[in-house]
C-alpha cells in the first residue's frame, strides 16, 4: 500500500512541477529575448525561443554556454554556470551567422537537496543597439576631449607652421602613432612631398602614403607595409586648391587601426586642412602687402626693405649693385585720351618687359603710378646700360602694339651704381638714379643715362 500511495502522490506532484516549469518558461519567454537552462557542466538543456541568436534549439542542447561568449576571460565568471545569483551581466556572444550580440544576462544556480550545483536557469535581454549607442557616445566624448586638447594646443601658437606641429604632435600622441606627416600630393618626388612631419619613420612610409592617397578616395585608407608599419592616410584637400594628405603610422607589433582611430584621424585631418588654409591666407596677405595689385611686382615698401637687406651682403662679398629708375613717358595723355583700361594694359605690358630684362634674383618694383625700379645684384653701370638699351629697343616694338595710335609712349631710364665698400647710403643711390632719369626726360625722353658714381673713400 505504501508503494501505491507514493505513486499516487508522486504523479500529481510531478505534474504540478512540470506545469510550473512550463509556466516559468512561457513567462520568461514573453518577458525576455532569451531564456535558458543548463546542467551542472554549464551545457544547455533548454533554450527559448526556438531560433534564439539564430540557432535551432536542438543545435545548442548539450553545448557549453561559455562557447558562445566572445571573451570568457573578460567577464571573470561563467553566467551559464554561476555559483551565485548574477544580476544584469553584460556579455558579447556570437550568433549563428558569426555576428555579435550583446546580452544583459541574469542567472541563478539550481541546487539539489544537498546544496550541490545541478545547473542554472537564466534570462537575457538583447541590448546590442543600446550598447552600440553607448559605445558611440563614449567614443564621441573621447574624441571630443582629444580634439579640445588639440585645439587648446593650437591656440597657444600664432604662426601656421608651429600650429601644424602642435596638431601633429597632439594627434600622434592620442592615436598612439610613431609619427605623422602632411604630404603634398601634387609633388611626384616623394622626398620633396613632405610639407610637415613629426616623429620617426617618415622616409619609410612617405612613398606608400602618396600611393595610398593617389586617387579620388575621400575616406581614411589603411595598409600594412612590408616594413611592419601600419599606415593610416587621409585626404585633406583645401578650399584654396592644395592637394594634400595626412599620414599616421605605427611600428611593427602595435595594434592595427580601428574604426575609432579612423574617425579621430578624420577629425584631425579637418584641423590640418584648417591650418593649411590659414597658412595660405597668411602667405597671400604677406604677398599682397609686398606686391602691386595691378602688375604683381614688388611695391615701393617691399622694394626698399629688400634693398636694405641686400646691401650688407654685397659689401661682404665685395660686389656692386645697380639701381635703374624707369618712368613711362606720355602716360598721362594716354590715360586721359583712352581711359584707365588702356593705361593699365600698358603698365602690365611694361612690367612683363622689366621682368624679362633681369635675372630671377634681381628686384623689379612698381613704385607707384608710372614709375618702376630695378635692382641688379652684382652688376655695374656698364651691365645696366646694356640692359637699358635692350629695354629701349624692346619697348619700342611692344608699346606700339599695346598703345593706340595717336600717343607715343616710351621709357626714360636713370642708372646709378653703388660700388662695393663705398659706404654710400641707398637714399643717395636712389637720388642719383632719379636725377639721371629726369635728365633723360629733359633731353627728349625715350632713352637712358648713367649717373656719375661718387668716389670711394
Amino acid at each position: 500500500m505504501g508503494t501505491v500511495a507514493t505513486v499516487a502522490v508522486g504523479d500529481p506532484l510531478r505534474h504540478v512541477l512540470l506545469e510550473s516549469r512550463q509556466r516559468w518558461r512561457d513567462l520568461v519567454t514573453m518577458a525576455a529575448d532569451v531564456a535558458f537552462e543548463t546542467d551542472a557542466e554549464g551545457c544547455f538543456t533548454f533554450l527559448a525561443p526556438d531560433g534564439a541568436l539564430g540557432y535551432e534549439t536542438d543545435a545548442l542542447v548539450g553545448t557549453p554556454g561559455a562557447a558562445l561568449l566572445l571573451d570568457p576571460d573578460l567577464l571573470g565568471v561563467d553566467p551559464f554556470r554561476p555559483s551565485q545569483v548574477l544580476h544584469r551581466v553584460r556579455a558579447w556572444v556570437r550568433r549563428a551567422d558569426g555576428e555579435l550580440t550583446c546580452l544583459l544576462l541574469t542567472s541563478a544556480p539550481l541546487l539539489d537537496g544537498a546544496g550541490h550545483l545541478e545547473g542554472a536557469r537564466g534570462v537575457a535581454l538583447d541590448v546590442t543597439e543600446q550598447e552600440r549607442r553607448e559605445e558611440m557616445v563614449a567614443a564621441n566624448l573621447r574624441r571630443s576631449d582629444v580634439l579640445d586638447h588639440i585645439l587648446w594646443t593650437m591656440r597657444q601658437e600664432v604662426m601656421a607652421p608651429r600650429m601644424m606641429q602642435a596638431v601633429l604632435g597632439s594627434a600622434s600622441d592620442a592615436l598612439g602613432a610613431e609619427g605623422a606627416a602632411v604630404l603634398d600630393l601634387a609633388q611626384r618626388d616623394s622626398t620633396l612631398a613632405v610639407l610637415h612631419e613629426i616623429g620617426r619613420g617618415t622616409a619609410l612610409v612617405r612613398g606608400a602614403a602618396l600611393a595610398l592617397l593617389d586617387g579620388d578616395a575621400e575616406e581614411p585608407q589603411c595598409v600594412a607595409l612590408p616594413s611592419g608599419h601600419s599606415l593610416l592616410a587621409c585626404p585633406a584637400n583645401t578650399r584654396i586648391g592644395d592637394r594634400v594628405g595626412v599620414a599616421f603610422w605605427r611600428s611593427e607589433g602595435l595594434r592595427s587601426w580601428n574604426g575609432e582611430d579612423k574617425l579621430l584621424a578624420s577629425s584631425v585631418t579637418a584641423l590640418v586642412r584648417m591650418v593649411l588654409e590659414h597658412d595660405g591666407i597668411q602667405r597671400e596677405m604677406a604677398r599682397q602687402a609686398r606686391t602691386d595689385p595691378l602688375t604683381g611686382l614688388l611695391n615701393r615698401r617691399a622694394f626698399l626693405d629688400e634693398l636694405a637687406r641686400r646691401i650688407d651682403r654685397l659689401d661682404r662679398e665685395d660686389l656692386p649693385g645697380t639701381l635703374m629708375f624707369v618712368d613711362v613717358d606720355n602716360f598721362k595723355p594716354l590715360n586721359d585720351r583712352f581711359g584707365h583700361d588702356v593705361g593699365d594694359a600698358a603698365l602690365t605690358g611694361i612690367s612683363a618687359l622689366l621682368r624679362n630684362l633681369v635675372r630671377p634674383a634681381d628686384l623689379v618694383a612698381r613704385l607707384g603710378g608710372d614709375e618702376f625700379a630695378l635692382w641688379l645684384d652684382g652688376a655695374d653701370e656698364l651691365t645696366a646700360a646694356e640692359r637699358a638699351e635692350a629695354l629701349r629697343v624692346d619697348a619700342h616694338g611692344s608699346l606700339t602694339q599695346l598703345v593706340p595710335d595717336g600717343v607715343r609712349v616710351t621709357l626714360s631710364v636713370g642708372i646709378a651704381c653703388r660700388r662695393a665698400g663705398s659706404g654710400e647710403f641707398m637714399d643717395d643711390v636712389i637720388r642719383r638714379a632719379d636725377q639721371a632719369m629726369y635728365e633723360v626726360k629733359r633731353a627728349g625722353r625715350g632713352h637712358w643715362r648713367v649717373s656719375h658714381s661718387i668716389s670711394v673713400p
